[in-house]
């Protein structure tokens, strides 16, 4: 980068669970690695949901605070907003992140400041898709049922999920707190066979950063995370590389998830 060229900003917002201690963990330690190379910088904005138990009835009074979040961030001018609870949405219903994601953007432009819309669980979705991914195995911190919900939302997007781990962890806090390369030993317990990638951490709040290269070297299929396809899905969003050192293949650099989206709209 030239002296003569400032590296160009952008400002990242984020709607996340009031008890969310990793989507502002993560996606920042992602963002910083692509800032080394030059040429680009990102700030961090958030606003909050109240949510401390990870129950049904906790997430959808939640959900109803993110259109107040969508405009407090609107009036900051992020560049890009993430709605960063997968199973918030998923609770809601199969499909529900298409409507949130248009409703919340919606807020945006009534806010004189149109933003585009990414939730971690549309991400990965999307994500999953741009992989080619039609048969997974997932990690999941949730309560059994709750997992099936996210299992159930998958399939109904044309994924089947062969194989499953729920952890059981209802209190949100002790979910952020769990050391990521515990998942190093906890994949093992899934059967992959046939499965085209690994989704490491279905939950945006359970740490895995640290484990994604660590496991998709040894399992030698595509792993990735909630973070990590809402990262993806934000950097394309804002027009840029979706490269970003030792998060895993998705992103590599080598995948986009616009053609599946566009085919997705048409439907």
């Amino acid at each position: 980068m030239s002296i003569d060229q400032p590296a160009r900003t952008f400002r990242i917002g984020q709607i996340v669970p009031s008890s969310n201690t990793t989507m502002e963990t993560e996606i920042p330690a992602m963002l910083r690695r692509m800032e080394a190379g030059g040429g680009t910088r990102f700030t961090f904005h958030s606003s909050r949901m109240r949510m401390k138990r990870v129950t049904k009835d906790e997430l959808v009074a939640m959900d109803r605070d993110s259109d107040r979040c969508a405009l407090e961030l609107s009036d900051a001018r992020v560049d890009v907003v993430g709605y960063a609870c997968l199973v918030a949405i998923m609770s809601m219903g199969h499909g529900y992140h298409r409507e949130s994601q248009q409703r919340l953007h919606r807020r945006t432009v009534e806010n004189g400041a149109p933003t585009p819309v990414v939730t971690s669980a549309g991400a990965l979705v999307d994500g999953l898709r741009a992989l080619g991914a039609k048969k997974i195995a997932l990690i999941a911190p949730y309560m059994k049922p709750l997992t099936q919900v996210v299992v159930d939302y998958i399939e109904a997007e044309g994924v089947e999920v062969l194989d499953r781990v729920a952890l059981e962890i209802e209190d949100n806090l002790a979910v952020g707190a769990r050391d990521p390369l515990a998942l190093i030993d906890i994949y093992r317990r899934l059967n992959l066979a046939n499965c085209d990638a690994l989704v490491l951490s279905a939950c945006v709040q359970m740490p895995s950063l640290e484990a994604i290269a660590i496991v998709e070297k040894s399992v030698g299929i595509p792993v990735l995370s909630s973070a990590v396809a809402t990262t993806f899905r934000m950097l394309e969003e804002l027009d840029l590389p979706t490269a970003v050192p030792a998060a895993g293949a998705l992103l590599s650099g080598a995948y986009s998830s616009r053609p599946a989206r566009a085919a997705d709209a048409a439907a």
